[in-house]
């Protein structure tokens, strides 16, 4: 296994943090970091790491300190700021405690912090606390989990790893298990490291090289071990196309958001949005298409740190046809009911283990559905979260086949003990959003996205929470839209080459939005053409430029979209970026007035027919946004020109002109043209087929 501890950039890591917390947490921060970045380690906040130390107190006193990684921290993120300093001399008494609950344990933390600041230590501090070495790594390896999750678990490890490596067994994570670990290190003081069935592996140092050491050394037993070990058993490169597979999860994908999107209480949004992660690949495939794929992927996690994120079982599809949608749609919601019922006795038959349960605030709908002929499809509040399910499934699989190719027999947690750590408040605060926008979970597509407007909008989504596709013609401005989208949002932002008069190009950027996201619940049809002439003079095919952009280019979008919604059926919204001109138009503009109206028009018209699909259709009419940042109006270099000419005015002169002729005397911003979305995307109102004038009150065209 490969050792990537750099002595060099350990140094520059410690110069740069250590005076967040020291040299030595900074040198276990890098430590962690390295550990973190290897998925066949730990993945995705699976495990924890701690350093012993002294600190100092402002009367001079040194306190024997436990630095111990922070609850919910992702380990290849985490800085010396995210290790929570605590009382050791004082964590190292409750030892002797008969019981703690988790609520009296946080408790115990939080008045033992010796930084009042810090977050909530992870649920394995105690471990952490009790165990006599000066730094511990705790993983989850894949290769620990192949030996662990099996009959006859133990003698394997034995086996695998060697007579240095105690074994403990399953305990639910806090003070048992803290308790247990230490006691087996206690009796063998030669041990070189524990592993936990069912759960993972525990390792230390004099330091945090050692420990990352020592980690590495086990994993590598481990792997070699199951290398000498394994017998091919799968099938390999006869099962469906990767790409078959893509082309199949792009047509189900709406249909299967819909039916994983949780129903809600609020009238104005009946769903809690979900976002969905597909996992497709050669070895997923080979997995899932095997006969023996219902029997070995239908079972408990690996470890239970796994579960908040994908349930205690995955949901199996058996025999889906892809070929018949309204065939697949039917035997989808038919299994997806029938997994609801199974978690509702699973919850029902174990909800006096833990006092006060209340499951009113956990849906029953799976996070990870499998689909022989397809591969994994895995949900999530945000991608965020989605991407984390689809990782541990990946793993899942790999571990679960593993086994299998080795002549071992799958062996997961029993349901009491998986009941008892998915519903633990410490796992639950784990993967709480600290930050609940009102437009997670929700997918736009934006046209004309590279504009002044069209970039305001899409940065206010993203704002909100919104994942977002932003869409305009290839070229320059977009590269740079993309640029600075993904620097800012990471992937809740997408960049999609679109030409809205091409029907292909259409359906291929909506094909695009859904292989990111699942789905979409909000479309802003915002690109559009603007041409100054005067009607003696029009240009015939000037005016059909117009035709194309601003009629038919609204007709595919509202088609497309159309389509998808009624096939997610999960409601949704159409926004148009309209104009004033529809109202009052003005000498000159007819080409832009005109064919604006008909998309207004069009707008309406789908108001009233989307209306049984719960889909809202509304307008923004704005006037004269000449910016946003550094992005001049598109409009207004198409037509700028000419205004500043008819009225001998310069670029600045020309904006105060128009901000003078509005009541308010206002400047329209491009962000107040994006809040006019927001207010309508948020449902602050039961409306459709109406406006929003953005145009600080215009006497031609007030009232509307």
């Amino acid at each position: 296994m490969n050792n990537g501890w750099i002595e060099a950039e350990a140094d520059d890591f410690i110069k740069t943090h250590g005076p967040e917390r020291g040299n030595d947490v900074a040198l276990m921060a890098y430590a962690t970091r390295l550990v973190g970045s290897r998925p066949d380690l730990a993945m995705h906040g699976g495990g924890n790491t701690s350093l012993k130390g002294v600190v100092k107190t402002v009367a001079g006193d040194d306190v024997a300190a436990l630095f111990v990684k922070a609850s919910g921290v992702a380990l290849e993120a985490v800085l010396p700021s995210d290790f929570v300093c605590l009382d050791h001399a004082y964590l190292k008494k409750l030892r002797t405690v008969s019981s703690l609950t988790d609520e009296i344990m946080a408790d115990e933390f939080r008045t033992r912090m010796l930084k009042p600041g810090d977050a909530l230590p992870s649920i394995e501090t105690l471990m952490h606390a009790f165990l006599d070495r000066r730094s511990v790594v705790h993983t989850h390896p894949t290769a620990i989990l192949a030996l662990t999750n099996r009959a006859g678990g133990e003698e394997t490890i034995a086996a695998a790893l060697g007579g240095d490596v105690g074994v403990v067994p399953y305990i639910n994570s806090g003070l048992a298990l803290g308790r247990a670990v230490a006691d087996a290190f206690d009796a063998g003081k030669e041990l070189r490291a524990i592993v936990v069935m069912h759960h993972g592996l525990i390792t230390w140092g004099t330091g945090p090289k050692q420990a990352y050491d020592n980690t590495l050394e086990m994993v590598g037993r481990a792997e070699e071990y199951l290398r000498k070990s394994r017998r091919r058993i799968f099938p390999l490169n006869t099962a469906t196309a990767v790409e078959t597979a893509r082309k199949r999860y792009t047509n189900i994908a709406p249909l299967l958001r819909g039916l994983l999107s949780p129903a809600s209480d609020d009238p104005d949004n009946p769903h809690e949005k979900t976002v969905l992660a597909p996992l497709i690949s050669r070895e997923t495939l080979d997995i899932l298409d095997s006969p023996r794929a219902g029997a070995l992927a239908c079972t408990a996690p690996l470890t239970p740190d796994y579960l908040v994120r994908t349930k205690a079982y995955p949901l199996f599809i058996e025999n889906p046809d892809y070929e018949d949608i309204a065939l697949l749609s039917r035997q989808l919601a038919r299994e997806i009911e029938s997994f609801s019922a199974r978690y509702h006795a699973y919850l029902k038959k174990f909800s006096s283990r833990l006092p006060e349960f209340d499951a009113s605030g956990f849906d029953l709908l799976p996070r990870v559905v499998l689909l022989p002929g397809l591969g994994a499809v895995c949900a999530g509040p945000d991608l965020g979260m989605a991407r984390i399910a689809r990782d541990i499934t990946e793993q899942a699989l790999i571990v679960k086949r593993t086994i299998s190719e080795t002549d071992g027999t799958y062996l997961g947690l029993t349901e009491d003990h998986l009941f008892d750590m998915e519903f633990r408040a410490f796992q639950r605060t784990k993967v709480a959003s600290k930050d609940q926008k009102p437009l997670r979970g929700r997918v736009a597509i934006i046209t004309g996205a590279a504009g002044a407007i069209g970039s305001g909008i899409c940065e206010e989504l993203l704002r909100q929470g919104c994942h977002v596709a932003a869409t305009d013609l290839a070229g320059e401005n977009l590269d740079a839209m993309a640029f600075m989208l993904k620097n800012l949002y990471g992937d809740r932002a997408l960049v999609v080459p679109l030409d809205v008069t091409d029907g292909v190009s259409v359906s291929t950027a909506f094909e695009k939005t859904v292989e990111a996201f699942g789905g979409i619940d909000i479309v802003v049809i915002n690109a559009g053409l603007a041409h100054v002439s005067a009607l003696t003079e029009m240009d015939l095919d000037e005016f059909r430029k117009l035709e194309r952009v601003n009629i038919e280019g609204t007709l595919l979008m509202l088609a497309q979209a159309g389509k998808l919604f009624k096939l997610q059926d999960t409601a949704g919204d159409v926004v148009l970026i309209s104009t004033k001109n529809v109202f009052a138009p003005g000498a000159k503009f007819g080409a832009y007035s005109a064919t604006k109206a008909a998309s207004h028009q069009l707008c309406r018209v789908a108001s009233i027919e989307f209306a049984d699909m719960g889909v809202r259709v509304n307008m923004v009419a704005p006037d004269a946004v000449f910016s946003h940042g550094s992005k001049r109006s598109g409009l207004w270099v198409q037509v700028g020109p000419d205004r500043m000419k008819a009225r001998g005015l310069d670029e600045k002169g020309l904006e105060e002109y128009y901000r003078q002729r509005n009541l308010l005397k206002a400047r329209v911003t491009a962000e107040h043209v994006a809040r006019a979305v927001v207010f309508f995307v948020t449902h602050q109102t039961p409306t459709t087929g109406a406006t929003i004038p953005v145009d600080g009150g215009l006497p031609d065209a007030t009232p509307r």
